[in-house]
C-alpha cells in the first residue's frame, strides 16, 4: 500500500501495470531526497524523538513552532546517540540558527543541541512537566507533601505572567523549605517516597528553563507539534509493515521531505 491506496488501486488510477509501479517505487525508495533548503528562516524549533521498533529503532525530528513546518527529520538512529551530534552540526552548516528550542527533557539531547548551538535558548515542555509530576504524586496522595506537591504541578499550565511564575516560585521554595531536605534524605523504601523524590528532583532540574516564554512570547510551552507529527507518521508507516529494512530509511527520508 502507499499511504492508504493499494497497489491494484495505484495501476488502475496511473494505467501502469504492478510490476512497472513496483519498479517505481523500488527505484526512488533506494534514491532518497538531498537536502539542500537553507534553513536559516526557522527561529523557534521543537525537537523531540519516538522509537518506533520496541526501543531498537527511533526517528529524530525539528519542526518550526510557528509553521509546524518540518524542518528535518531523522530515522534510524535513538535520542542520545552520538551521531545526533554530527546531525546538528549538519544542520547548522545549512543554516540553522533556532533561537529556541522546546524539548521534553532529554538530557543527551539539551546537551546536544547546546553543543551545536551555545546561545539557544532551551525551553522544557511544561505538558511533560505538569503529566510526570502529577503521575508521580500520584492521583490520590496519602502523604501530605505530595498532595502539596501535586498542587504545584497542577498550577504550571496556567502560569501566563511573570507574577504568576513569582509566586508560583514562592509557593515552591515554602514546600522546599518544609518538606525538601526529609524527601532527599528519607530512608524509607517503597514506589511512593522514590516517586515523590523523582518528582521533587524534575522541579528543581527543570526551573531554569521552564519559564522562557514569557520574556520571548514567540517559544512554544510544549513539544505538541512534534508529537502530532509522529502520530501521523506511525498512523502512515503502519500501512507499509511489510517494508524492506534496508528501504526504510528511504521511506523516511521521502516522508520528511514531503512534509516540509
Amino acid at each position: 500500500m502507499v499511504e492508504g491506496y493499494t497497489v491494484r488501486q495505484l495501476c488502475q488510477q496511473s494505467g501502469l501495470s504492478e510490476w512497472k509501479l513496483r519498479c517505481l517505487i523500488r527505484y526512488w525508495l533506494d534514491h532518497p531526497p538531498v537536502e539542500r533548503r537553507d534553513l536559516s528562516r526557522h527561529r523557534h524549533v521543537v525537537v523531540d524523538g519516538t522509537f518506533l521498533y520496541g526501543r531498537r529503532v527511533g526517528a529524530v525530528v525539528f519542526v518550526d513552532a510557528e509553521t509546524n513546518e518540518v524542518v528535518a527529520g531523522i530515522y534510524g538512529m535513538q535520542e542520545g546517540e552520538a551521531a545526533m551530534i554530527t546531525i546538528c552540526h549538519d544542520l547548522k552548516r545549512r543554516g540553522l540558527h533556532p533561537f529556541s528550542a522546546t524539548i521534553d527533557g532529554n538530557p543527551q539531547l539539551y546537551k546536544m543541541l547546546r553543543a551545536a548551538w551555545p546561545t539557544v535558548i532551551i525551553q522544557r515542555c511544561l505538558v511533560h512537566i505538569y503529566w510526570q509530576g502529577r503521575r508521580w504524586c500520584r492521583a490520590k496522595p496519602k502523604y501530605p507533601e505530595a498532595r502539596e506537591l501535586r498542587q504545584l504541578f497542577s498550577r504550571v499550565l496556567r502560569i501566563r505572567s511573570v507574577s504568576e511564575r513569582d509566586r508560583f516560585f514562592v509557593h515552591w521554595g515554602a514546600w522546599e523549605e518544609r518538606h525538601g531536605h526529609r524527601i532527599a534524605h528519607a530512608r524509607q523504601r517503597g514506589w511512593v517516597i522514590s516517586d515523590i523524590k523523582s518528582a521533587r528532583s524534575m522541579l528543581i532540574n527543570a526551573q531554569p528553563d521552564m519559564f522562557h516564554y514569557l520574556d520571548h512570547p514567540g517559544i512554544p510551552t510544549n513539544t505538541n507539534a512534534a508529537e502530532g507529527f509522529f502520530g501521523r507518521l506511525k498512523q502512515r508507516y503502519a500501512q507499509h509493515r511489510g517494508l524492506a529494512p534496508h528501504r526504510r530509511p528511504g521511506y523516511f527520508a521521502w516522508y520528511f521531505h514531503l512534509c516540509k
